[in-house]
């Protein structure tokens, strides 16, 4: 079976390129499979201010695999989307996954899909992050519906995220299963979850203790982790923290991360103009939108007078130093005001580290309050400080963030992906003669 995934290669930042390469990997694991990474060479308008590409790891996440990469599409030239659909056709493939995480990037990803639809003998998988982006536009929904629409089989990693593809998609029948069963007459979904990384993994030589003595840390260490991004709450964790740091003199904050909108020279006369663009941008087409590049958390630290309390690494991460931070930690906070599952939730478990997070989104599906993590009520710093305190006072076993992950693995994941056959309107075109082209997508 030749299978493609279509997302950000290795060589960019951030969690869907990790999500992609290890997707790829599981899948190359099982012996069965051909396995392509079809990836952008740009994933955004040009406008964008910011840098997308990985400068700083070493590492070489495929090593000792047979993955082919292939950079190809560049959201700014169309001619590469043709390009794109072609070079994948001329693979082969049975499935094509597409790592959808944002709504912008419905135009490209739409028009490639659109064309696979010519292919029955192609089963063309969504693979969900999102659905109904935090920013909710018209707009946004008018590139993910047309994105998305093309798929016969969808992959969500929680429930909530369903029922929004049933908002987004009311007159199309959906059928839901937790096993990878393709359904006939319908588009199934499958209700899987975020795997748990195994990119980033404990050492056993790591010296805990000399790192904690180094950088000050003090017994009870907490952890935000990942981009800094408005929507994940660091202004709320900073404010939680210098609550209980007031309670007792034991506890410590590391915030390991790179600032989203803070990745170009500023007095760069492109990067002015990069941003200028943009805001205008944003301006007109989506009016509700928040522009966080002025979010500014880590000013917090001075204001709230923790800074000696409080490990900063205000940069990215490269992906062999990532484990460091996370077996320092003793939890990781994730204060989101909104949540889809999380990159950094999953990273945890592979540390055994408990959450403290917020009622909102997945999480009351992934942590169960008093069992894997604690949950605090959203945008109540008071709420946030006393599960932090409990986390120190009740500790979470570890031996429970192994039961509950235990059936969250790449390889099970996998597994549903690739069992199954087409839907009945794909399978018995694709049993036919000749490629029959099919009709639009119902949306």
């Amino acid at each position: 079976m030749t299978i493609i995934c279509f997302g950000p290669g290795p060589k960019f930042k951030g969690g869907i390129s990790n999500y992609n390469t290890s997707l790829a990997k599981a899948l190359d694991r099982r012996g069965d499979c051909d396995v392509h990474i079809v990836s952008w060479t740009q994933q955004y308008p040009a406008i964008v201010p910011r840098e997308f590409v990985d400068k700083t790891s070493k590492v070489d996440l495929l090593e000792g695999t047979d993955i082919k990469v292939h950079y190809l599409t560049n959201y700014n030239n169309p001619l590469s989307w043709q390009e794109t659909y072609r070079r994948i056709v001329d693979l082969k493939p049975d499935k094509v996954v597409f790592q959808w995480a944002i709504a912008i990037q419905g135009l490209p990803m739409g028009y490639i899909a659109r064309k696979l639809k010519r292919h029955p003998e192609i089963e063309v998988v969504f693979d969900l992050h999102f659905v109904i982006q935090k920013e909710n536009s018209t707009l946004d929904r008018r590139f993910t519906r047309y994105g998305i629409s093309p798929a016969d089989t969808f992959i969500a990693h929680a429930y909530k995220t369903v029922d929004e593809l049933r908002e987004l998609f009311p007159k199309r029948a959906l059928s839901v299963n937790e096993a990878g069963t393709r359904e006939q007459g319908t588009t199934t979904v499958i209700k899987l979850y975020h795997p748990i990384y195994e990119l980033f993994a404990p050492r056993a030589d790591f010296d805990v203790a000399a790192f904690k003595e180094k950088h000050g840390l003090r017994e009870h260490v907490f952890l935000f982790f990942g981009f800094i991004r408005k929507y994940k709450g660091l202004h709320n964790a900073i404010k939680a923290f210098a609550k209980l740091a007031k309670q007792r003199d034991d506890v410590s904050l590391i915030i390991c991360g790179e600032s989203f909108w803070d990745t170009l020279k500023a007095d760069k006369f492109t990067t002015k103009l990069k941003n200028a663009t943009f805001g205008l941008a944003k301006k007109l087409f989506l009016s509700k939108a928040d522009d966080e590049r002025a979010y500014r958390p880590l000013d917090l630290l001075e204001t709230l007078g923790i800074r000696d309390r409080v490990m900063v690494k205000n940069e990215f991460v490269a992906n062999e130093e990532v484990h460091k931070y996370f077996q320092a930690s003793d939890a990781v906070v994730l204060f989101y005001s909104y949540a889809t599952p999380s990159g950094v939730e999953s990273i945890s478990y592979n540390f055994q580290l408990p959450a403290v997070a917020t009622r909102v989104g997945h999480f009351p599906e992934t942590i169960k309050d008093g069992y894997n993590g604690y949950l605090a009520k959203p945008d109540d710093t008071d709420d946030m400080a006393r599960q932090m305190a409990r986390m120190i006072d009740s500790p979470i076993p570890r031996e429970n963030i192994r039961e509950t992950t235990k059936e969250m693995s790449w390889d099970n994941y996998a597994a549903a992906l690739v069992q199954g056959c087409l839907p009945a309107a794909r399978y018995n075109a694709a049993s036919g003669s000749g490629r029959t082209k099919l009709p639009p997508a119902a949306e």
